[in-house]
């Protein structure tokens, strides 16, 4: 431990700075706050007559004054003096020497940590010695590029991570596939080809008239719109009934009747006596009597007997998209699905 006083070893090195300044000690370049202390002590203690009587360092001198008393103390402290005022002094000339040679060779370029230490070390404080703290230390320094990476990285990775929950939380998963599984049917891909001529033969049967009209809404920026319904006193005439009962009859009944009785999807027999089928109608025959009760009937204008009226035999081919070609089309697509699906279960 140093033989500087008690006192001058409770104070900061800001503090110390300040007294040295206003003491006029100005050794204190390059050293560090214990050498500063030890010096300050000497110099106060070999200018006593000029300083023991301020008031600001009566706490030093009556303090060291105690410490004194001792013989045991005087001896110690007078050796310690020796020693670290010999010590300071080649500090000091080593210190000098390689500022002298550093200034030598490039007297304009200078540390930005040597010119913050300077300034802070000889700037007057302003304010009290509280607010005269090292700027340095209470400043942390900048990360390095690669702390600052990591930091980005981390950040990415739980933004990345709390956006998979919310998509998993969100059930999206689930329901694609539970949509997928439902689509990849025979029946469902039949379905939707059946539901395709049902739309357009609607608005033959059952056509649009004019209902109300949404006015124009100036804040929203809208025009007017006017709201067409389908005409259901329709549904009391042989206008809806006709072709929509000619052509239930053709894709619909007698197809899924022929499906029915003609069924070639029986697995094979097990002990018992029942017939297994994979399909309660089968596909295949569904969609070749179809197609053929089309190419007769809508194509070649079979009347079976004056059984089909052919208006509305006329009026199917005018509604269907494409006429019975379209239907024919429908028919070829639901075969072929059938084909495949067989071969895949081989």
């Amino acid at each position: 431990m140093s033989g500087a006083s008690s006192w001058l070893q409770k104070m900061r090195k800001a503090e110390l700075l300040e007294l040295c300044d206003s003491v006029d000690f100005k050794e204190y370049e390059g050293m560090k706050k214990v050498d500063i202390e030890v010096a300050l002590d000497e110099y106060l203690r070999k200018n006593s007559s000029e300083y023991s009587n301020e008031s600001r360092l009566a706490p030093f001198y009556k303090t060291r004054g105690r410490d004194n008393n001792s013989p045991v103390k005087r001896e110690i402290n007078s050796a310690g003096s020796d020693v670290e005022s010999k010590l300071r002094s080649t500090r000091r000339r080593v210190t000098k020497a390689a500022e002298e040679l550093l200034a030598t060779d490039d007297s304009e370029v200078e540390p930005a940590t040597t010119r913050t230490r300077s300034a802070l070390t000889r700037t007057p404080g302003r304010a009290g010695p509280l607010s005269n703290l090292s700027f340095a230390s209470n400043v942390p320094l900048p990360p390095s590029p690669s702390v600052v990476a990591d930091a980005i990285d981390r950040r990415t990775a739980i933004l990345r991570q709390k956006v998979s929950d919310a998509y998993e939380e969100s059930g999206i998963i689930e329901t694609v596939q539970a949509t997928r599984e439902k689509f990849s049917s025979l029946v469902v891909i039949q379905a939707l080809i059946t539901a395709f001529e049902m739309y357009n033969l609607r608005k033959e049967v059952l056509p649009d008239r004019y209902a109300f009209t949404i006015p124009e809404i100036p804040l929203l920026k809208t025009s007017e719109y006017p709201v067409k319904i389908p005409d259901l006193f329709l549904l009391l005439t042989s206008s809806f009934w006709g072709p929509s009962s000619l052509w239930a009859f053709t894709s619909l009944v007698l197809p899924l009747t022929a499906a029915y009785f003609f069924n070639l999807t029986s697995k094979p027999r097990s002990r018992s006596h029942t017939q297994n089928y994979t399909y309660t109608f089968d596909p295949l025959t569904f969609n070749i009597v179809k197609a053929l009760l089309t190419f007769v009937i809508y194509g070649q204008d079979v009347t079976f007997g004056g059984l089909v009226d052919l208006e509305y035999v006329a009026r199917i081919n005018s509604a269907v998209y494409g006429g019975w070609p379209g239907i024919m089309v429908g028919t070829g697509i639901g075969a072929l699905v059938t084909l495949y699906e067989a071969v895949l279960k081989k």
